[in-house]
């Protein structure tokens, strides 16, 4: 009688543990299915669109309208101090300050501005390059990048993701993606390693460290970039794109490159 009850009171424990089992899997959608069943490859594809605004100076070099030639196309990118809807703000530094003073430039300079509170977006630039390119004479092989501090990411960020595009860039006081250099596909590293650099950077930028320009042409030269060269003013905080833009060999050095 006694080992009757212990054999019952053992087959009522099993028939509550399979039960509470059963029960646990079914709360959970799942009947019988084994842990690895529950990760399955899925797919998500969605179109977005987005309206881009981007207010700009534009310069006309001398000759432009009288000559059925197709003239070089230099982009500058300001600093996060001239962001806002003021677009004279644009004429602060670079290439539009120099042209506001009177300089020639042998190129067609186009200086976006980015709005408050945003930083530099690669499609919305690359969609400003075609209308100019659509509306303008361009000589699409001597298309030119350059900006400074928040610019200077700006054209990191462009010329690195689309060499092809660009035939020479000036990055000052910027930083960028290595990674994004470094593990470049075939295509993109052909056009990565005929791509002119020249950086520059003060050695006491407490702003953007030296060490950002430093990794990037770096990451250039171990990707076979031809020609990578990083300028360091030893005295310069991080103003140094007034001593770069008034380099006298930049713009020569600009022209010298094409992408034929």
């Amino acid at each position: 009688m006694h080992k009757t009850l212990l054999l019952a009171g053992a087959v009522a424990c099993a028939l509550a543990v399979t039960v509470c089992s059963t029960v646990s899997q079914e709360d959970h959608g799942h009947s019988a299915v084994t842990p690895t069943a529950m990760q399955t490859p899925q797919r998500f594809q969605k179109t977005i669109t987005r309206s881009v605004k981007l207010d700009y100076q534009l310069y006309l070099p001398d000759g432009y309208k009288k000559t059925g030639e197709a003239w070089p196309l230099m982009m500058f990118l300001h600093g996060a101090g001239e962001r806002g809807t003021n677009v004279d703000k644009v004429t602060a530094h670079g290439p539009p300050k120099l042209v506001k003073a009177g300089a020639k430039l042998p190129f067609i300079v186009v200086s976006p501005q980015c709005p408050t509170d945003e930083a530099w977006r690669d499609e919305d630039l690359l969609a400003l390059l075609d209308t100019m390119i659509e509306k303008f004479n361009v000589d699409t092989n001597r298309v030119y990048l350059t900006g400074l501090s928040m610019g200077g990411y700006g054209t990191w960020s462009l010329g690195s993701k689309f060499p092809e595009r660009f035939a020479a860039i000036a990055p000052i006081c910027g930083g960028g993606d290595q990674i994004r250099v470094l593990l470049a596909g075939r295509q993109k590293k052909a056009s990565l390693k005929s791509l002119g650099v020249w950086a520059f950077h003060g050695a006491k930028d407490n702003v953007v460290l030296l060490e950002e320009s430093q990794r990037m042409t770096n990451a250039l030269t171990r990707a076979g970039c031809a020609e990578v060269k990083l300028t360091v003013y030893p005295d310069a905080g991080h103003d140094s794109w007034t001593r770069a833009y008034t380099e006298p060999e930049l713009w020569n050095w600009f022209l010298a490159h094409s992408r034929k």
